[in-house]
């Protein structure tokens, strides 16, 4: 009975070590490809290089449009990872930087978008979808609204409209309403 005893904790043993390995190994499978930069980081990396923007805001629904232009540098950061936005120039008279982080999330299979600028002191986090049929990405987001200092609903089209032209737009809600905000046509700088 002893005998038998031990030989079938050894079968154990060895049944729950294979099982654990073979976790194990799903889980470095997992890692590893978390972690390797895939198509569509080959793609937002097509997007690297020095852009001008020619910018149209509006503050509120049916507001004249206020013009301005600025410059966007973007390079891929970390290994090919994520993709930093540097933005530069004015508005609404004063100078106005701002950066950006683009990710492609390979666990989630989802675009992440953090944006941070010399016009706030918060994050605005948004999450999106790639449409490759219109070449387009939809963010979608809150932000906090300084004069209410509650969340708002905010929403981003990117759009690639070829390798040297894109454009981006921002909406927000106002009591319950979407409106666009601004709209930016990128064009790369030669």
């Amino acid at each position: 009975m002893k005998k038998l005893t031990i030989a079938a904790l050894a079968v154990l043993f060895v049944i729950n070590s294979f099982t654990a390995s073979a976790q194990t190994q799903d889980q470095m499978k997992a890692w590893t490809d978390y972690m390797t930069p895939g198509d569509v980081h080959k793609m937002i990396a097509k997007w690297d290089g020095k852009w001008n923007g020619d910018v149209t805001m509006w503050m509120q629904p049916g507001a004249a449009p206020m013009k301005s232009k600025s410059t966007c540098i973007n390079k891929m950061v970390m290994g090919g990872r994520y993709q930093q936005s540097n933005h530069s120039g004015n508005m609404m008279g004063k100078p106005f930087e701002g950066q950006g982080t683009l990710a492609w999330d390979n666990a989630r299979k989802m675009l992440i978008s953090t944006w941070i600028d010399n016009m706030g002191t918060g994050i605005m986090y948004m999450e999106g979808t790639w449409d490759d049929a219109s070449k387009s990405a939809t963010f979608k987001g809150k932000t906090v609204d300084p004069g209410t200092g509650k969340d708002m609903d905010v929403k981003q089209v990117f759009t690639v409209m070829n390798d040297n032209s894109q454009k981006l737009e921002m909406f927000m809600s106002q009591d319950g309403q979407e409106f666009k905000t601004m709209e930016i046509l990128f064009t790369r700088a030669k």
